[in-house]
């Protein structure tokens, strides 16, 4: 057994289904009673339902999260906040309003509980990606960890099918790379491998069985296991690559994380065996070869394979390749500008991974 290091995540953890009828009691068990409440315009509707469980106590609202966590809306949001007396934030959709709430939250020391609706993972991870003038820098503090989060599987049930994929496969992108990191451990190993094995199983059930409550609940548990893992090691190629793409084009986050993936993986998979093997084993139909897994599971889930068709231009690619390979992460194969442009251009194109980097 190798030597290693864990710090376990601090926040509380509440799993189930209508789970959100237990916001009151958390809050309370927090000493807090005049919550701010956050979402995006497209999920009023959950903000709606958080009223209806709090009743008159709630401090405010503010419904307009933004992908990429934009610094002008955070600072458009800290003021309301701050006139409305809250003394705590509770955020609830996927990982632009959990974004948000972080934002807010280390700005101010307010607690934060959050109710995730999609499989990000953010939710339990110290980590804050913001976008300033459209470049996107992340920063990691304890501080940023919410304190509480209510899983309620209820809320995921309406996800769409294509965000449902998209999401989760954001959230395997954490554990694939949990399992290489120059920081990793046996307890995140084993929360990787099970995260990976949750979802890749479950997934492709929600494609054609989006009601399928046993799917659902295993899909949110699989990104929760997956989200302590970006929550507890370092990330690395994939992770670089999705935040320049995503800050610096303004490609949408989840999709972006889909497309990359496989080819992120086929780059470091020669100096990473270990890893490539555990993931072999978890995801179905891998033969013993993690990226034929990979590229079958995306298959499965029908998910758009090229950044071309979000909006990325040929001519980005090369920009792009130099925005990542400055101040690249720490990586398990040494960050070559020529193999990641190479990279780059067949996650551009649409194209199957391959191990030929």
């Amino acid at each position: 057994m190798d030597s290693f290091e864990y710090n376990s995540s601090p926040s509380r953890v509440v799993f189930g289904s209508g789970t959100i009828k237990k916001v009151p009691e958390e809050l309370a068990r927090a000493k807090v009673s005049k919550p701010f409440l956050l979402s995006t315009p497209q999920q009023v509707s959950h903000i709606e339902l958080l009223r209806n469980v709090l009743g008159n106590v709630v401090a405010g609202v503010f419904t307009e999260a933004t992908m990429h966590t934009p610094v002008e809306v955070t600072e458009k949001a800290l003021e309301q906040v701050k006139a409305s007396g809250a003394d705590s934030i509770v955020s609830i959709g996927g990982g632009s309003t959990v974004g948000l709430g972080k934002a807010l939250s280390i700005r101010t020391g307010l607690f934060h509980l959050t109710i995730p609706t999609t499989y990000a993972g953010s939710e339990v991870t110290p980590i804050l990606g913001e976008t300033d003038a459209g470049r996107k820098t992340t920063r990691s503090d304890p501080k940023i960890l919410p304190s509480a989060v209510v899983y309620d599987v209820d809320l995921t049930m309406t996800l769409p099918v294509s965000l449902t994929a998209t999401s989760g496969i954001n959230a395997i992108a954490h554990a694939v790379e949990a399992l290489y990191a120059r920081n990793t451990n046996p307890i995140i190993n084993l929360f990787a491998a099970e995260g990976v094995k949750a979802l890749a199983n479950s997934l492709p059930i929600l494609i054609s069985e989006p009601s399928s409550r046993s799917a659902r609940s295993s899909a949110l548990y699989g990104a929760w296991l997956c989200g302590i893992c970006l929550g507890n090691v370092g990330m690395s190629i994939h992770h670089k690559l999705c935040h320049a793409l995503g800050g610096s084009f303004n490609l949408p986050h989840s999709e972006t994380h889909t497309i990359v993936l496989p080819h992120a993986l086929s780059y470091n998979a020669p100096k990473v065996p270990k890893a490539m093997k555990a993931l072999a084993e978890a995801l179905p139909e891998s033969e013993g070869d993690a990226t034929r897994g990979l590229n079958i599971l995306l298959q499965k889930l029908k998910v758009e394979r090229g950044l071309k068709a979000l909006g990325m231009q040929e001519s980005d690619i090369d920009k792009a390749a130099d925005i990542a390979v400055s101040n690249p992460y720490w990586n398990p194969r040494p960050i070559e500008r020529g193999l990641i442009r190479e990279l780059i251009r067949r996650a551009w194109a649409g194209e199957d991974a391959r191990a030929d980097l």
